[in-house]
């Protein structure tokens, strides 16, 4: 299995990563290539699910493959990345030392992470043939770590390639000077017979992989969470049973704790043991628990460091609420597309056939124009979450808004 065939029902990006990666391996073997065969910054964008991070991800460990020449040699439409070599083994596993990945734990990637990063790439490849930096949500640069990027990418170490992933390339997403010098590759939705296929070769069964990638809506992640966990599964029931509950105000308040309060909960249980055994870690790391001379001045020099730690668990914690949340407010959006098509007589497939009773509830309820609104309120709430409104006040106010008449 090649490393571009994890990227579902996007051919065309492909193709041109195909082309790319065989230019690379020409410049490595000294070969010549035409100008701007090989780009030293690119740019996947694409929907949320879409495999952004994967093609990335895919580019990176056709690159580095050790197979390269062996592979070209094959015909002229071989190509780097065979996905069973030592480095693409080490790429995709995350652990090849010429390969570094940008995640944002927090709500934002801060400039000096990038500084760092941008210092490092800096160096020569020490085992891979490419110097490769991949940043995740590239959207969350701050102004300063965009900055920092760009003049890398402006001025380019030889053997140095940046690869970023954004939603899209508008100005909010990535700026416009870094845009400017990057090769964009848009990706799109998987269809969802393509996502079902992938579910299958997992060992998924054949009912609940075509289920769950029609309820995924395209993203593929989020179709396998369905696929495979018990607990995603009952938050969604429980999210899809909202709309057609609001019929008071006081409704309205309780949906509006319970969405909020299970995405507190959510992000808990995905940080408590990881904080914990970082705070040990750093407190051990600081002389905790030691003896002898010096031992008690150390600890009390570590405060600063714990607070530090402190503060990046919180960012991380209340990124992982809002995701959740998120996660929550794109099922409500789906539920009220299904009452759109519903309204409509349309013979699309509903994303949520399981509550079809909830959805023609909603339907009689409303008019088109109603169910309209309440899906572009649904939208709304999602970008004011974004723009760091508190997400207790964001979800109330939506709740009102989607208040049965």
């Amino acid at each position: 299995m090649t490393v571009f065939e994890a990227l579902i029902g996007q051919v065309s990006a492909v193709t041109e990563l195909t082309r790319a990666a065989r230019a690379a391996a020409d410049v490595v073997a000294g070969r010549p290539v035409q100008a701007g065969a090989v780009t030293h910054a690119w740019l996947f964008t694409g929907p949320a699910g879409s495999g952004r991070s994967v093609a990335a991800r895919a580019l990176a460990a056709a690159l580095q493959c050790d197979r390269a020449e062996q592979l070209m040699a094959t015909g002229p439409s071989a190509a780097p990345g065979c996905g069973d070599c030592p480095a693409c083994h080490s790429v995709k596993a995350g652990a090849h030392p010429d390969v570094r990945s940008v995640v944002p734990e927090g709500l934002s990637i801060g400039v000096g992470e990038m500084r760092a990063v941008v210092a490092m790439s800096a160096r020569r490849p020490s085992m891979g043939r490419w110097q490769l930096v991949i940043i995740e949500d590239a959207d969350r640069l701050t102004e300063g770590a965009a900055n920092a990027l760009l003049k890398a990418i402006e001025e380019p170490p030889e053997r140095t390639i940046f690869l970023l992933c954004a939603p899209s390339t508008h100005p909010d997403d990535v700026i416009v000077t870094i845009r400017s010098r990057c090769r964009v590759v848009g990706l799109r939705i998987p269809p969802a017979d393509a996502i079902a296929e992938v579910l299958i070769a997992d060992g998924i069964d054949a009912v609940t992989a075509g289920w769950a990638a029609q309820a995924s809506q395209g993203h593929v992640g989020r179709a396998r969470r369905l696929a495979r966990d018990g607990d995603a599964r009952k938050r969604r029931a429980e999210v899809l049973a909202i709309p057609a509950q609001l019929t008071s105000l006081n409704a309205c308040f309780e949906a509006a704790d319970h969405l909020v309060q299970a995405a507190e909960a959510e992000a808990r249980a995905l940080t408590l043991d990881l904080d914990v055994s970082e705070t040990d870690e750093l407190r051990l790391a600081l002389g905790a628990g030691g003896t002898g001379k010096g031992a008690a001045a150390a600890v009390r020099g570590s405060a600063g460091a714990l607070k530090d730690l402190e503060k990046r668990q919180k960012s991380r914690a209340t990124r992982l609420q809002r995701d959740a949340l998120d996660r929550a407010l794109v099922d409500l959006a789906s539920f009220y597309r299904d009452v759109l098509l519903a309204q409509a007589g349309s013979p699309v497939l509903a994303a949520h056939p399981e509550v079809a009773s909830d959805v023609s509830l909603v339907a009689r309820s409303l008019d088109q124009a109603g169910a309209l609104v309440r899906l572009e309120h649904v939208l709304a709430c999602r970008e004011a979450i974004e723009l760091n409104v508190k997400p207790k006040i964001a979800v109330e106010a939506l709740t009102a808004a989607l208040r049965l008449p």
